[in-house]
């Protein structure tokens, strides 16, 4: 024992006292002896080795006496609680101990039983054995003929079901129980056929035949029928084929059976297709044409319009058309291909008739049945699908599709190596296509009913809203109130952009989620990308562009009887395009159908400088156009007039203002549209520069030689060694994007027109002083408008030198005179 430990807890407590009587029993925690050493110190209280009395004289040495007495305290606890604890394991094992000693008394009582019993059976296996060897040594000489009377008696049972088997036919034949009748003809045949030699065997085999000959009849009957069910009907073709019924020749037999049905079908779809209208004559569509075009909008119409193409009224709309397909004529076609791979070709064959190879053939007849029912389906299923004319609601005809894709799926499932799923594929691509097309086509009839309406808007003549009343017509065509054409373009503009969206809005229902054959890669890729970005998206603005510039056409085509406003419109519309709406409305198009740029598609910049080539070719054509209208009246109002004896000028001609009031009708109409521009810088006496040109020393020797006999020197040499020195003017180059370049080109053509038309006119004292009016009151307000006020004054220098070289009598009026003529206008 341990003098030193301490007790802490109960729970130590019990460690310690089982360790302790494992301790007593030279056990260890595993229950085995320990293996190490035990301790030799005589001292040690739990060795085995120990003497009290050497013990006590250490402890007499070492502890004082209050030591002593607290170690005899101690001990005496230990002793005690040992004590206690012993006697409490004893208590507690009390009832374990009798327990076990019930158990080996009552242990002792069943072995007893248990040796009896088995001395009884021993007895019995003896008494066994010893009847067994009595009756083997009886029965040991009459083995043979035994076994001999048991063959006969074999023999004479299968020769009783041979005489036996036409009677056992013909009841089998009365009950119907055909499987069971070739059954049993089916074992007899092999013996009748090699004993057909003897008569008895021979009449047998012939009343037989006849009975089975009549069973194939019936059978063949059930069969043409085909009234009963799928299994009755499997049976019946299983015991054909055992008749050594051609598969072949059953093989047909049941397809014809089944084409007759379903031709019934794809009759009653047939009936529900209208034939094609006949097409309008071309009288009759152009006036439907211009009468829906007057009743679309009026010219305050801004509102966007919707797209809207006749479309025919079937009988049943193309959902129910496709149900009625499906559940009818898709669904019979699958249940005929359950049947018949069922009887020919899933149905496993045994004896010779898997030497036959029958599933091969009738899957080939099966392939080239499915395929051509399919065919005349598919052509109803497009004839109906072309009959959607209408571009208003694509989800009837995507929903449609979408069942029809679904359904097919069903064949490919059953019929794995058939065609019939990829060319019902290739008509969902093909349908989505042509809806593709169709709202390209509407879209492309929208854009020009749109331009029909602004043309009409126009036309129409307006007050301006800016000009306290004055009226902005004649030949410049700035007949709309100015605040109008903005509120066009917005309106044209965002026309086009709804209609877009909408149109993409309702081509995306193709590639909603939950639509079968829209996660497809062999249709979403092609249709996003090549479908809806480059046959919808870029033809339509490519359209916009190609029809604009067809509006720049030579005077007495189609581009002659375009108003000048529709062109400046127009350019804008192409260069907002290329700005902003082409780059906005790509974008959104990859965003919604998630394009892959993979395949070729075009570039954004592609169709961008497209739009500014149009823009510009249109803004060109415009300053051509304005040009020519003012160059006109500037022509006839030199040719109408005899300038040899034209009276002395009073005042400035009538023409000269119109052509003022027309460039500033023209000037407020492009500023409506464009921005400024830039502009060189103004001298001062800017309005004022025409006199001082016209009156400086340069321009006297032009007109010096024709009134001072003295001036030798020739007046058209020195024009053109001026001209050498002057900066080439280019009439018709491109203008810039701004009003004051737009300007610019416009007065560089009627100047110029001027210049050539009085180039061909001689003129009198007068008739030069009447240009010399004129082109003063020219200058006064003309130089605003262009970029270089310069240009303005070299063509008018230009024309009164001219009208000088082209003058009788050249004397020109005084400047003073000239200012206050044109002051008094």
């Amino acid at each position: 024992m341990d003098a030193d430990g301490s007790v802490s807890d109960e729970s130590g407590r019990r460690r310690r006292v089982h360790g302790m009587l494992k301790l007593y029993y030279g056990l260890n925690e595993e229950g085995k002896a320990p293996e190490q050493l035990q301790s030799l110190d005589p001292c040690d209280i739990n060795g085995p080795h120990f003497d009290p009395e050497l013990y006590l004289n250490k402890l007499r040495r070492e502890c004082s006496l209050s030591e002593l007495m607290d170690h005899e305290t101690c001990m005496v606890k230990q002793i005690r609680s040992l004590d206690s604890d012993m006697q409490t394991l004893v208590y507690e094992n009390y009832n374990k101990f009798i327990s076990a000693t019930d158990t080996i008394r009552k242990m002792k009582n069943d072995f007893k039983k248990m040796e009896d019993e088995m001395d009884c059976l021993s007895a019995n296996m003896a008494a066994i054995t010893d009847f067994s060897a009595s009756i083997s040594s009886t029965l040991q000489d009459q083995h043979a003929q035994i076994t001999k009377l048991s063959g006969v008696h074999t023999l004479l049972r299968k020769l009783q079901f041979l005489f036996e088997l036409p009677a056992r036919l013909n009841k089998c034949l009365e009950l119907q129980a055909y499987a069971q009748a070739v059954s049993s003809h089916r074992r007899a045949r092999c013996v009748l056929q090699q004993y057909s030699h003897l008569p008895s065997f021979k009449g047998i085999q012939d009343d037989c035949n006849a009975i089975m000959e009549k069973l194939a009849q019936e059978l063949r009957q059930k069969f043409r029928d085909g009234g009963t069910s799928a299994k009755d009907l499997s049976e019946c073709v299983e015991l054909m084929l055992q008749l050594d019924e051609p598969a072949e020749e059953l093989c047909d037999k049941f397809l014809s059976h089944a084409r007759s049905r379903l031709e019934l079908d794809l009759q009653g779809l047939e009936a529900e297709i209208k034939p094609y209208p006949p097409p309008p004559a071309p009288k009759e569509a152009a006036t439907r044409r211009s009468s829906s075009s007057t009743a679309a909008g009026s010219p305050s119409d801004n509102s966007p319009k919707t797209l809207s193409l006749p479309s025919p009224t079937p009988n049943t709309d193309i959902l129910e058309f496709i149900d009625r397909g499906c559940n009818e004529f898709v669904s019979s076609l699958c249940l005929v291909i359950t049947s018949y791979q069922e009887l020919f070709i899933n149905h496993a064959q045994t004896g010779e008739l898997a030497s036959k190879n029958i599933p091969q053939m009738a899957n080939g007849k099966l392939q080239a049945f499915v395929d051509d029912l399919a065919a005349r389906y598919f052509s109803l299923v497009e004839r109906r699908i072309q009959e959607e004319k209408g571009v208003g609601d694509n989800s009837l005809l995507v929903r449609a599709l979408d069942r029809f894709h679904r359904r097919l799926q069903a064949v490919a499932k059953l019929l794995p190596g058939s065609a019939v799923p990829n060319r019902g594929t290739e008509i969902v691509i093909r349908a989505a296509t042509e809806r593709v097309k169709q709202y390209l086509s509407a879209l492309q009839s929208f854009y020009m009913d749109s331009l029909t309406d602004v043309r009409q808007a126009l036309a129409t003549p307006r007050l301006s809203v800016a000009g306290a009343g004055a009226h902005l017509g004649g030949p410049a065509a700035g007949r709309d109130a100015p605040s109008s054409l903005p509120e066009l373009l917005s309106s044209l503009s965002a026309s086009i952009l709804n209609q877009i969206k909408s149109v993409l809005a309702s081509v995306h229902l193709f590639t909603a989620k939950d639509i079968t054959f829209s996660n497809k890669p062999y249709f979403k890729g092609e249709f996003c990308s090549q479908g809806v970005r480059e046959n919808l998206v870029v033809n339509f603005i490519r359209f916009v562009c190609q029809s604009s510039r067809q509006f720049c056409e030579s005077a007495g085509d189609k581009g002659g009887s375009t108003p000048p406003a529709l062109l400046l419109l127009l350019s804008r519309l192409c260069l907002d395009f290329e700005t902003s709406t082409i780059s906005y409305i790509l974008t959104l198009t990859d965003e919604q159908f998630l394009v892959q740029h993979q395949n070729p598609i075009t570039p954004v910049t592609a169709l961008c400088g497209e739009a500014r080539e149009a823009a510009q070719k249109l803004l060109n054509h415009y300053v051509k156009v304005q040009g020519l209208i003012i160059s006109q009246m500037l022509r006839k109002s030199v040719e109408t007039r005899d300038w040899v004896n034209t009276i002395e000028p009073r005042n400035v001609r009538a023409v000269m203002k119109r052509v003022v009031e027309d460039t500033t009708s023209i000037d407020v109409q492009v500023g409506l549209l464009y921005e400024e521009g830039v502009r060189k810088a103004h001298s001062s006496d800017s309005s004022k520069r025409t006199f001082s040109v016209y009156s400086s020393s340069r321009q006297q020797p032009r007109y010096a030689a024709s009134y001072t006999p003295s001036a030798p020197m020739d007046t058209n040499l020195l024009s053109n060694i001026h001209k050498l020195f002057s900066e080439r003017i280019d009439i018709f180059s491109s203008v810039e994007f701004n009003k004051v370049s737009v300007m610019t080109g416009i007065i560089k053509i009627s100047l110029k027109t001027f210049l050539e038309c009085v180039r061909l006119r001689t003129f009198g004292r007068y008739g030069l002083q009447q240009i010399q009016v004129d082109c003063h009151y020219l200058q006064m307000y003309l130089w605003r408008f262009v970029s270089d006020e310069n240009l303005v004054h070299f063509l008018l220098d230009e024309i009164v030198g001219s009208a000088a070289h082209r003058c009788l009598d050249p004397s020109p009026m005084e400047q003073s005179v000239i200012e206050v003529i044109c002051e008094r206008g």
